[in-house]
């Protein structure tokens, strides 16, 4: 791939975030199929999931995460709707916690990208997940990405809070190449029983994220979505500057005394959304996540939490 300066690269890219930060109307798609054909948990114990909706999230499970939250229900797991701050108390009795774009204020305004969690809250998970809970930290570009640093800190977990993109690996059916794809048969998708599944026919081979950050775990966690050597982390929103994200990811996964994490940085792929954009006074509606043709993401969504639960080792 020929080098190109930052000035050139930044000016390719302005309209590409033009594109994301249009006005846009992000809703749930109403017409996913959230079936399962054999429930992970059909019968006898059924996890309980607290999905965390007291910390400004952009996504909850009766909004624009409810496919995923659906998905869930019709997998087995009991869902449960989190309203106040983390606590050992608040926690107990559940198997694993959501959190999906927590914010320190609301949406757009001067304090989203302030902390979403107290220090206490954060020591909070992080003392159950050490006892055996197990979590799942979905967490876009900033603002979200400064929201939860401090909680990712608790699991030895660095997010780069840019936007990451990728000349070479991306979607070519959408374009945008923030919109990451990664393969099996590119070598980004790590080893790991998530991207293993149970059996050969929940083994991931094409996953698909829709603009976020990298990450970087610590030793001993696992890449499941690597970023290749071209990935770059422009900063967010000014667009100034532009750094490697080579060896970074954008989801891993790693064991934390007695329990699990997993961490994604880009929100859309572990639901199912109808997003209509407006610009030039055209409305153009595209469906991005669980729902996008020729993609895994589906699988994704369940295999993550069949690992975080234990039904995969």
């Amino acid at each position: 791939m020929r080098v190109l300066s930052l000035q050139v690269t930044l000016a390719l890219l302005a309209g590409l975030l033009a594109a994301v930060c249009a006005a846009q109307e992000q809703l749930y798609d109403p017409d996913f199929d959230a079936g399962v054909a054999r429930p992970a948990y059909a019968s006898g114990r059924r996890p309980k999931v607290l999905f965390d909706e007291a910390h400004f999230n952009v996504h909850t499970s009766g909004g624009t995460y409810k496919p995923f939250a659906d998905l869930l229900t019709n997998d087995g797991y009991r869902v449960y709707p989190n309203k106040e701050k983390f606590s050992a108390k608040a926690l107990k009795g559940y198997d694993v916690l959501v959190i999906a774009n927590a914010l320190g204020g609301a949406d757009d305004s001067p304090q989203a990208g302030g902390p979403a969690f107290t220090d206490e809250e954060c020591d909070a998970v992080r003392e159950w997940v050490r006892a055996g809970g197990a979590l799942l930290l979905v967490a876009d570009h900033n603002p979200a990405a400064s929201a939860a640093e401090g909680l990712a800190r608790r699991f030895g977990v660095e997010m780069s809070k840019g936007l990451t993109y990728d000349e070479s690996h991306y979607f070519r059916r959408e374009g945008a190449k923030t919109f990451l794809e990664f393969t099996r048969e590119g070598g980004l998708l790590g080893d790991h029983p998530v991207t293993r599944g149970r059996n050969a026919a929940e083994a991931l081979g094409r996953v698909v994220s829709f603009a976020g950050q990298s990450l970087k775990g610590p030793p001993g966690s696992v890449a499941l979505l690597r970023l290749s050597a071209s990935a770059m982390d422009l900063s967010f929103p000014d667009r100034k500057s532009r750094v490697s994200a080579a060896g970074r990811a954008q989801a891993l996964a790693l064991r934390f005394g007695k329990g699990r994490v997993v961490v994604t940085g880009e929100a859309g792929m572990l639901t199912a959304q109808s997003i209509k954009e407006q610009a030039a006074g055209a409305v153009r509606e595209r469906r991005l996540g669980m729902n996008t043709q020729g993609t895994d993401n589906r699988q994704l969504a369940l295999n993550v939490m069949h690992w975080l639960s234990g039904l995969l080792k």
